[in-house]
């Protein structure tokens, strides 16, 4: 099993850049996360201070990053970024914290990664502006305190129950991002056609809208196998440009094996290695990830939350279970149950 098509990290990455909201009025939905923000950072900028550190959480390709980048940009402020499976060794950090100038913001994706040892360089810097380091080793090493100037920290993390509690009592606000509504997510994607300058008729909009996984990462991604279906196969308009109607959307869809509710063959797999090997379940994640041949985070960050969000898997105690509303989706049944 591979990641689902929308969450490639490689391909087309210049386009991906182009597709970004570049200005806080482009971003579209979590209305009430982009309300707190924007308080926060009218309220630090009165202040003349650094704004407070925040933390980003919520499944992949919601807009974590672009919010991170955002936020900077509102507070005039330098972003400089990093990966916590970046952060390999103390002296990692203190060299990010030390090249850091007042008022910088400081993106760290992947927050949950972050090594424990790596975590208590970070305290006293979000807490007092501090960072503590040991030179030398041994009965010589002493310990040297570098004031660090004013700086935010933002994190962002798809597994906020992996980060430590010290770690997460330090940011003073944390927002977690939430499936976009079909509306949001048509709005970006016509966004993102007239961007990429193609037309695209409401009702192809609306088709592959519903195939995006509630996920505006995923919804570009299908827009541009659109595009490149239509340019292929001849589908445009008088002037030249590629046109995306319905019968587009679904040729392009049915090329991807991606459903009309977004399910992937990964996902399907799932859900039928589920039903058939366990009985729909309950059945724990390691048992599937074996069964699966598949990395237990994989199926953690990348297809059970969606599945979730659709009624279709339960997470309980003793492990996963399928739902009625998967096994209707799939035209199955339990063993010993009728359709």
């Amino acid at each position: 099993m591979v990641p689902p098509t929308g969450f490639s990290s490689s391909e087309d990455q210049g386009i991906d850049q182009a597709l970004r909201p570049s200005a806080w009025q482009d971003y579209v939905g979590q209305e009430k996360v982009l309300a707190n923000l924007r308080v926060i950072i009218d309220a630090a900028k009165k202040r003349k201070d650094a704004m407070d550190h925040i933390l980003f959480s919520g499944p992949a390709g919601l807009g974590k990053t672009t919010l991170a980048v955002l936020v900077a940009k509102e507070l005039g402020s330098q972003i400089k970024t990093t990966s916590g499976p970046a952060l390999e060794k103390m002296g990692d950090m203190a060299a990010i914290l030390t090249n850091l100038e007042p008022g910088d913001v400081l993106f760290i994706d992947e927050a949950h990664r972050i090594n424990r040892l790596i975590e208590e360089v970070l305290y006293p810097a979000m807490e007092s502006r501090k960072l503590h380091i040991m030179i030398g080793k041994g009965p010589s090493a002493r310990s040297l305190t570098i004031d660090l100037p004013p700086f935010t920290l933002l994190a962002a993390t798809t597994r906020e129950n992996l980060l430590s509690q010290p770690l997460r009592s330090r940011f003073g606000a944390t927002f977690r991002l939430e499936y976009y509504s079909p509306e949001n997510i048509k709005q970006i994607m016509t966004r993102s056609a007239r961007i990429l300058g193609l037309s695209a008729v409401p009702e192809a909009i609306e088709l592959l809208a519903h195939a995006s996984r509630a996920t505006p990462r995923v919804a570009n991604r299908l827009l541009k196998r659109a595009r490149d279906y239509a340019e292929v196969h001849g589908a445009k308009g008088a002037d030249g440009v590629a046109k995306i109607d319905v019968e587009t959307a679904r040729k392009a869809l049915e090329l991807l094996d991606i459903d009309e509710m977004g399910l992937e063959p990964h996902d399907r797999k799932l859900l039928n290695t589920m039903i058939d090997k366990f009985n729909g379940g309950p059945v724990g994640v390691g048992t599937l990830a074996a069964a699966l041949s598949e990395e237990r985070g994989v199926i953690e960050d990348i297809y059970e939350p969606y599945l979730m969000s659709l009624g279709f898997l339960q997470r309980t105690p003793g492990g996963r279970i399928v739902l009625p509303p998967a096994y209707d989706h799939l035209r199955t049944r339990r063993k010993g149950e009728l359709l």
